[in-house]
C-alpha cells in the first residue's frame, strides 16, 4: 500500500516521473544485485579465481531467475541486508556452480556497486533533463534579448533590463551544472569491490585484478582505494541535486512573482484547469512553481542525510551506510519532479512584453535615475549630480508626476541637455548596460 507521495497513486507523478521511480523500484535494485553477482563471477573466471564452467552457470542461472521480493523481504528482515537472500535465490537450481556465487565478496561490495549502476541510470536521466532546459532557455534568452523590463532589487524597482537578460542568467546556472555533471561521474560512478574490511584479502594475490575486471564488465572506473567508508562521492551526487533544484526554485520564484496579479509579465503555460480554485473561479495559481520549490526543499532535506551518512566509524560503519538507502533514492526522485515540472513550465512560458512595459513605467521615470546622474555627474561632479536628481526623484514622487518633469525645471539639467537629450536620457532601453552583449556570449557558446 503506497504511504508516501513518491509511490503514491494520486501524487507521485507530480512529486517525481515513471522513469527516475523505475530506476529505483524494488525490482530495478534486485536486478541490479544480481547483474553484480553475476558481473563478478565472470571477473573472478577470467582472473582465474573460479572455473569457467561456474561463471557460464552462474550467469544462465541469473537469466532465467525473477527474483521473489516477498522471500527476499523475509531474509532481510532477519538478516538485516538482502544480499545473503539474493544469493540464495541465484545459487538456487545453479548445481555445482553455487558454491562460487559471491565468491570473495562482502554485502557492502554488491550493494554499494549497485547502488553505482543506479547512480549512473539516474544522472543520465537528470543529464536528459539538463540538455533540454538548456535548448529551452536558450532560446527564450535570444528570442527576448530587446525584451525590455523592470529590473528589480529587494522587491523593488531597481533598473532596466532586459528579460532575455533574465533568462541568460537562468541559462548559466544549468550549464554550470552540465559542467558540474561531467566533472562529478568520474569520481561517482566508481566500482566498489574490497571485501571484508577493504584489503581484498580473501582473494589474495588476485585481488586487484578482479577488481579491475569487475569494473571494465560493468563499465565502471576502478577505485584508486577502497571506498566503502568513504562516502563523498554517494553524498557528491546528492549535493549536485540539491544545487540543481536550488537553481530550479530560484527560477521558479521568479516566475511566481511575475505571475502575481500586480505584475502579469510571465505566466506558467495555460492548460484548462490548472492552477485554479474550488472557490475563487478566477485564479491562475503557479503550480508548477510550487512544486519547484517545495521539491528542492525536500532534497536539500536529503542532502543533509547524505553528509550525515559520511561520518562513518572505522573500516565497516555501525549505521549511518542506511541513511543513503533512504535519501538517494528519495532525493532523486524528487529531483525528477522538479527537472519534470521546470521543464514543463519554461517550455510554455507565456511571456507578456507589453505587461513588462507597462511595468517599467509605473514608476514614471524614477527607474532610470541613475542614468540621469550619471550623465548628469561629467558636468555638474558626481555628488552634485546625485543630490540634484534625488531632489528631483522626491519631487516626482510627492507630485505624482514623471521624473522628466521635475528635470525640465531644474536649470542645472536643462543648461546641459536639449529637450530631446533629456527624452533619451529617462528611455529605459537605452540603459542597458552590457545587458544584450551577455545574452548575445551566452547564446552564442557552444552548449
Amino acid at each position: 500500500m503506497p504511504s508516501t507521495v513518491y509511490d503514491s497513486a494520486i501524487f507521485r507523478d507530480m512529486f517525481g516521473t515513471p522513469a527516475m521511480r523505475a530506476v529505483f523500484s524494488d525490482e530495478a535494485l534486485a536486478r541490479r544485485y544480481v547483474d553484480v553477482e553475476v558481473a563478478l563471477a565472470r571477473a573472478e573466471a577470467k582472473a582465474g579465481v573460479i572455473p569457467a564452467e561456474a561463471a557460464a552457470e552462474i550467469e544462465r542461472r541469473a537469466a532465467a531467475v525473477v527474483v521473489d521480493l516477498s522471500a527476499l523481504k523475509a531474509e532481510t528482515d532477519i538478516v538485516g541486508y538482502p544480499i545473503v537472500g539474493i544469493v540464495h535465490q541465484l545459487a538456487k537450481g545453479a548445481g555445482d556452480a553455487a558454491g562460487y556465487v559471491h565468491w570473495g565478496a562482502t554485502t557492502q561490495d554488491i550493494m554499494d556497486t549497485a547502488t553505482v549502476l543506479q547512480l549512473r541510470d539516474a544522472l543520465g536521466l537528470v543529464r536528459t533533463d539538463l540538455e533540454a532546459l538548456d535548448v529551452t532557455l536558450t532560446a527564450l534568452a535570444a528570442r527576448h534579448r530587446d525584451t525590455v523590463m523592470a529590473g528589480r532589487t529587494h522587491l523593488q524597482h531597481a533598473l532596466p533590463v532586459t528579460f532575455g537578460f533574465k533568462a541568460a542568467v537562468w541559462l548559466s546556472m544549468i550549464r554550470r551544472h552540465r559542467q558540474r555533471l561531467d566533472q562529478l561521474e568520474p569520481r561517482v560512478l566508481v566500482v566498489q569491490f574490497s571485501g571484508a574490511a577493504g584489503t581484498l584479502a580473501s582473494l589474495g594475490d588476485k585481488g586487484l585484478e578482479v577488481q579491475g575486471r569487475l569494473a571494465d564488465e560493468l563499465g565502471l572506473a576502478r577505485p584508486d582505494i577502497t571506498w566503502h567508508v568513504a562516502r563523498d562521492g554517494i553524498a557528491e551526487a546528492g549535493a549536485f541535486l540539491g544545487l540543481v533544484t536550488g537553481s530550479l526554485a530560484k527560477i521558479a520564484v521568479d516566475v511566481m512573482l511575475m505571475m502575481q496579479t500586480e505584475i502579469g509579465e510571465a505566466f506558467e503555460p495555460f492548460v484548462k484547469g490548472r492552477g485554479s480554485s474550488s472557490t475563487m473561479p478566477q485564479k491562475r495559481n503557479p503550480i508548477s512553481c510550487e512544486m519547484i520549490v517545495a521539491l528542492a526543499k525536500a532534497v536539500r532535506a536529503q542532502v543533509g542525510l547524505l553528509l550525515d551518512a559520511m561520518a562513518t566509524d572505522h573500516e565497516r560503519a555501525t549505521g549511518p551506510w542506511h541513511l543513503e538507502w533512504i535519501a538517494v533514492p528519495e532525493s532523486f526522485i524528487a529531483s525528477s519532479g522538479a527537472l519534470h515540472q521546470a521543464r514543463f513550465m519554461l517550455d510554455g512560458l507565456i511571456v507578456e512584453p507589453e505587461a513588462m512595459r507597462r511595468n517599467l513605467d509605473i514608476t514614471g521615470g524614477l527607474i532610470v535615475a541613475e542614468a540621469v546622474m550619471m550623465a548628469l555627474a561629467p558636468h555638474t561632479g558626481r555628488g552634485a549630480a546625485h543630490d540634484l536628481v534625488y531632489a528631483a526623484c522626491r519631487a516626482s514622487l510627492e507630485s505624482r508626476t514623471p521624473l522628466i518633469d521635475q528635470l525640465r525645471r531644474m536649470p542645472e539639467v536643462t543648461r546641459h541637455f536639449d529637450e530631446a537629450g533629456l527624452r533619451d536620457l529617462v528611455d529605459p532601453a537605452r540603459y542597458l548596460g552590457t545587458a544584450r552583449e551577455m545574452v548575445d556570449r551566452m547564446v552564442s557558446r557552444p552548449r
